[in-house]
């Protein structure tokens, strides 16, 4: 079997389909997996390290990028399907998957023209302009939530957001008295309030000092500032780097995560059956990165802290509790484990393997 997996822009849309990809390949090491993505994207670093061949297109945003960003959009749409049609020409995939990103527009679409079955992937409950826009011509719709299905009538399947299989087999943490391990992080392209405030309430973590070990992952524009903030600071045992490249193993370490609540951070905590402080992005479309904080909250696997009510008291408190309830954290990590929906890689391979065999069919036919 042949898939082509069009992913692009951030981590979130990135590692969903790196999942997927893996899967086919456990299956079937004789499959043939490939992405195509934009050459500004993250999917440049995370296709070729997770041993996939990434294929690049130009492709940009209409919406919500302001006049000159849709102008620019516009004018590259010609270019943008012209080169998706001469990729799909070329690579001859048996079937075509949107994980997300503008580039899955173009690429599904011009799938869809040329009669090759397609299955997008829909993380959130409203699902994005795109998958909207595409809902009309795709085969099959994956998504995480029940909400997201009205829009993909007789399509969606609800399988949960696709996590890379190494995360479900993280073992539990063993808790060590000397030692508190906290993983901070933004997403993929790092948080400024997140960073700003962490390094504001390490004076009010000073009694946790020689105890408290911090892997931090800035992003490219804060990394100066927060490295400089940590080095003011003191602190002995912080590794402030501008991304992770092996987050596997960075859970694996923490006995808490601070980091935002988008849906496939949200998965790999299931997943890995982490207990978390969660600062859901404002901005995020429809709020949806609250609900999704309060649904773990709800589930007593996380603790939720408004962006608004975000300050270094507050979240030096936060910690400081949790230090000092380590069972809680454990009872945390439980709660977490029983928001695992299931294995949702496996259920999208079956959905492409059916979507494969169909076509198939009705070619011979």
């Amino acid at each position: 079997m042949k898939v082509l997996i069009a992913a692009g822009g951030t981590g979130g849309h990135i590692y969903p389909g790196i999942a997927v990809a893996n899967e086919i390949m456990r299956r079937d090491s004789q499959a043939e997996v490939r992405f195509v993505g934009t050459a500004r994207g993250l999917e440049t670093k995370l296709v070729p390290a997770a041993g996939f061949r990434l294929e690049t297109i130009e492709s940009a945003g209409i919406k919500n990028v302001g006049l000159t960003g849709t102008f620019k959009g516009l004018w590259l749409l010609p270019k943008s399907f012209l080169a998706a049609r001469t990729l799909i020409k070329s690579f001859k995939p048996d079937v075509v998957v949107g994980a997300g990103g503008y580039v899955t527009g173009s690429v599904l679409l011009m799938a869809s023209l040329l009669k090759i079955p397609t299955l997008v992937m829909e993380s959130n409950a409203l699902p994005g302009f795109t998958n909207r826009q595409l809902a009309r011509f795709v085969d099959k719709a994956a998504v995480t939530f029940q909400e997201a299905a009205k829009f993909f009538p007789g399509k969606a399947v609800v399988t949960g957001n696709p996590v890379r299989r190494e995360f479900f087999d993280i073992p539990a943490k063993t808790r060590e008295n000397e030692r508190f391990c906290l993983l901070a992080f933004g997403g993929s392209q790092g948080a400024r309030a997140i960073n700003q405030a962490l390094v504001a309430a390490l004076p009010h973590l000073e009694a946790e000092k020689n105890r408290l070990q911090i892997v931090h992952q800035t992003g490219e524009p804060d990394y100066e500032t927060v490295k400089k903030g940590y080095q003011e600071a003191g602190w002995p045992n912080a590794n402030v780097t501008k991304y992770i490249s092996d987050m596997n193993a960075e859970f694996a370490h923490a006995d808490l995560i601070i980091c935002r609540a988008g849906a496939t951070t949200c998965a790999e905590l299931a997943a890995a059956g982490k207990a978390s402080i969660m600062i859901p992005l404002p901005t995020a479309a429809d709020d949806h990165q609250r609900k999704n904080a309060e649904a773990l909250q709800n589930a007593g696997a996380a603790k939720m802290i408004l962006q608004n009510d975000l300050s270094s008291n507050k979240l030096a408190s936060e910690i400081k509790e949790l230090v000092a309830r380590p069972e809680k954290i454990s009872a945390m990590e439980q709660a977490a484990k029983t928001l695992v929906k299931g294995d949702a890689a496996a259920i999208m391979v079956d959905l492409i393997k059916q979507l494969s065999v169909n076509s198939q069919q009705l070619i011979n036919n």
